[in-house]
């Protein structure tokens, strides 16, 4: 994709999708990712065929995407509402699209085989869709996407009508098939958890603008803005100032005083007011005296796996810790107390913003 546009008309136009260019490789599971609005489904319609940009191109191995119609293109959709023939079974839509193609008949059985066996179906053959649960449901809708071989694979949010535990077993069973397959997938979003556990790489959007693009663990652990950092997981935000600049490595000073070493987002960047990012995973509580913080805890929440504390900072700051709990760990530190936190040098990320 190069510097793909996409404007409504209107009073004033709308800018759906502002200048998005993002190459994606073969065999690979690229997630577009953001809120509604972002302009994420929008692009992932242009590679379809079913929105036209109003700039840019799209080529695929070098081939011009965007003088193909819709059913021309080595693509396949899986959309939210999985559009299953009811009065069809499990098998016959897995080879509709086959049918549509004209292929021999021999062809689509042996094929409709390989796609239940796939997607762990074989057993429901010959039952109706409306005789299968919602997620053996979008397993068919999978397998019928993924029967002509497309090149390419777009997922618009299929896993957003199943229930939490389903839609996890889901987002392993999706990377399965992906690696299984060997086909490009390129997967809409607005969950970041989705994003983090299936991409091989990640672009972050917001307002029809492409943020950030890397791997899962670059976008959380080395956010390029605070949009970033705020959208993808949950990030402490400390006010700083940089006192001292090398490469990729600042010292700051905190409002405590305290100054200790930071990653800077963009190399070169000068000194100055910033804002610091820190995981609530990368920092833990300890006596008030021991930290680099200090503060008031004024709420513990208990989640089973781990342990939430937020503190009040003096200067009015907000700041969460997550610990994670162990069968040998005594409570330390209660509601009311002054307490530290702390976190290592070099963890925090510095943000302009």
């Amino acid at each position: 994709m190069r510097n793909l546009r996409k404007v409504y008309p209107g009073q004033p136009p709308v800018v759906a999708l502002a200048d998005a260019s993002i190459d994606i490789s073969d065999n690979e599971f690229f997630t577009l990712l953001g809120p509604s609005g972002c302009g994420k489904t929008t692009l992932l319609r242009m590679i379809a065929g079913f929105e036209h940009p109003t700039a840019g191109a799209l080529t695929m191995h070098g081939q011009n995407l965007l003088d193909l119609p819709p059913h021309k293109r080595p693509v396949n959709t899986v959309f939210q509402s999985y559009a299953l023939f009811p009065h069809l079974t499990v098998a016959q839509n897995i080879g509709f699209g086959l049918e549509m193609l004209g292929k021999p008949k021999a062809e689509i059985k042996k094929t409709v085989d390989e796609m239940m066996a796939l997607v762990k179906m074989t057993e429901m053959a010959d039952r109706q869709t409306g005789q299968i649960s919602g997620g053996q449901q979008q397993r068919v809708a999978l397998a019928r996407a993924l029967a002509p071989k497309p090149r390419v694979l777009l997922l618009d949010e299929p896993l957003s009508a199943l229930d939490f535990k389903l839609r996890k077993d889901m987002q392993l069973e999706l990377k399965r098939l992906q690696t299984e397959t060997g086909i490009t997938f390129v997967f809409v979003t607005h969950d970041q958890e989705e994003a983090l556990t299936m991409s091989d790489r990640i672009a972050v959007m917001s307002a029809g603008e492409i943020r950030q693009i890397g791997n899962p663990r670059q976008i959380y652990d080395q956010p390029a803005e605070r949009f970033v950092a705020d959208f993808i997981g949950d990030t402490n935000f400390l006010p700083a100032e940089v006192t001292d600049i090398s490469g990729d490595t600042a010292t700051v000073r905190l409002s405590s005083g305290t100054q200790i070493a930071a990653r800077a987002a963009k190399s070169g960047e000068g000194k100055g007011k910033v804002t610091l990012a820190v995981r609530p995973e990368h920092a833990s509580i300890v006596p008030e005296t021991d930290g680099l913080l200090s503060g008031t805890l004024e709420q513990v929440v208990y989640f089973g796996t781990d342990t939430h504390y937020h503190v009040a900072m003096a200067d009015g700051t907000a700041f969460v810790v997550r610990q994670q709990n162990r069968p040998d760990a005594a409570a330390q530190f209660n509601t009311g107390d002054r307490v530290g936190v702390q976190f290592a040098p070099g963890i925090g990320q510095v943000l302009r913003d």
